[in-house]
């Protein structure tokens, strides 16, 4: 593979995670080589994703460029301790954990002074497609990115990124907010759901747009990794202050509803409205994700009785049926064997036509038939095919035969060699054919 700046890149812990997706989505852009303890698992991922791979961090750095850790936060200062004072001459150094005091300090102690450092903090995880329209916190350290920093910037925006220029512990305050409180609110409510004994899936056929995507975003946190929420939660220190604010607050707002004291729980409400601010934004982009659910729900309700295909965006399986019943959080398909399935709207995606009957094209079985038809000699085949194609059921057709009237020069027969689905199809193709002027034989 050409590599369009020749930039050699090694990714610490490139096999799993953020690390996986940055080799595959990078590979093309610079040279990458993954590590991992794992060979077996590591040499796996390499060859699926077209990079190199070394079991030896040391060796793996030897002729790098830029120097990628992704290791779990736990093993980030201890992994930078032991690989970065390797570095070459001239060399950056990244990490990507999203706690950035400890690990921007480890950079600064353990990376050589002839080499570069720049923590930094991709917004995002390995669902993304691309680095289009992601957020980047970068965390320069004074005078140690000298001249890289200009080089990842530049990139950055070349792959259209929005870059954030911060400090470690700015980082790390805002993080306690952006990634530690709001983890822990969620799964607190997750949790004092279970512990109410509430039956989430019954609870939805009461809910409001806005207890939909509550929910939504909730499962969106406990079903991913919790190892990483606790890490977060337990190596930024300033999420113990927000933990602990939110705790409080919400004590103090129970009692106040406790002790019937309403004018002082409705101000500090609209206390804290003015301090949200962008209550038009809000409503537009809130707006915008309720839509979404209410026009996919709008959407199959269009479709009852029809044939449709919907894929499920985790497990990615592909659905084709006729929409029996549809309501605002679920649909029923009645699939071809005769059986029904209940999928949730928020889980799913509706294929466009073309995509069903690519599907349908590569996973039914298919009816071929033989039709012979009398035609006017001078059709052209190439239109011929064209309309034959047109034809609803007809997934596949060519001209296998042509042969000439002897007795009459005006006409000519055409073999068509086609598929169907279904063979009762073959009776409503054969109609056509005769309601256009064709002649089976």
């Amino acid at each position: 593979m050409a590599h369009r700046n020749n930039r050699n890149m090694t990714i610490i812990g490139g096999t799993r995670g953020l690390g996986k997706w940055m080799a595959e989505h990078l590979n093309g852009d610079f040279n990458i080589t993954i590590t991992s303890r794992n060979k077996t698992s590591g040499q796996k991922v390499a060859q699926e994703i077209g990079v190199n791979y070394s079991n030896d961090n040391i060796d793996a750095i030897k002729d790098a460029d830029i120097i990628l850790f992704s290791v779990p936060i736990e093993n980030m200062v201890d992994t930078i301790k032991d690989v970065a004072p390797h570095a070459p001459e001239g060399s950056l150094l990244m990490d990507v954990a999203s706690v950035k005091t400890e690990a921007s300090q480890a950079l600064s102690d353990y990376a050589p002074k002839n080499a570069e450092i720049l923590p930094c903090h991709p917004m995002f995880g390995p669902r993304v497609p691309s680095l289009k329209r992601q957020i980047v916190v970068l965390t320069p350290v004074k005078d140690r990115s000298t001249n890289w920093l200009a080089v990842v910037k530049e990139y950055l925006i070349k792959m259209d990124c929005e870059i954030v220029l911060t400090t470690p512990e700015e980082h790390d305050k805002y993080m306690s907010i952006v990634q530690g409180l709001t983890h822990f609110s969620y799964i607190s409510l997750a949790s004092t759901i279970k512990k109410l004994n509430i039956n989430v899936k019954k609870s939805r056929s009461f809910s409001s747009p806005v207890y939909s995507l509550m929910l939504d975003m909730i499962s969106r946190i406990v079903y991913q990794n919790p190892y990483l929420y606790y890490s977060i939660q337990k190596n930024n220190h300033e999420t113990t202050n927000a933990r602990k604010t939110l705790i409080k607050e919400s004590i103090y707002l129970s009692e106040l509803i406790e002790d019937g004291d309403e004018e002082d729980f409705v101000k500090i409400i609209v206390e804290s409205a003015k301090h949200m601010g962008g209550y038009e934004e809000a409503l537009i982009r809130s707006d915008k994700a309720i839509n979404m659910i209410n026009q996919k729900s709008n959407s199959l309700t269009k479709s009852i009785g029809k044939e449709i295909g919907l894929k499920h965006q985790f497990s990615e399986k592909v659905y084709v049926g006729i929409v029996k019943k549809v309501n605002s959080n679920s649909v029923i398909l009645e699939t071809d064997d005769n059986g029904k399935i209940s999928l949730e709207l928020s889980k799913i995606d509706i294929l466009s036509e073309n995509d069903v009957f690519e599907w349908k094209k590569n996973n039914f079985k298919l009816t071929h038939f033989n039709l012979h038809v009398v035609l006017p000699s001078k059709c052209s085949e190439k239109y011929l095919i064209k309309m034959f194609k047109n034809i609803e059921p007809v997934i596949d057709v060519e001209i296998t035969d042509v042969c000439r009237d002897n007795q009459n020069d005006y006409l000519t027969r055409y073999t068509f060699h086609y598929s169907v689905f279904n063979s009762e199809d073959k009776n409503y193709v054969e109609e056509y054919i005769e309601g256009i002027g064709g002649i089976i034989q």
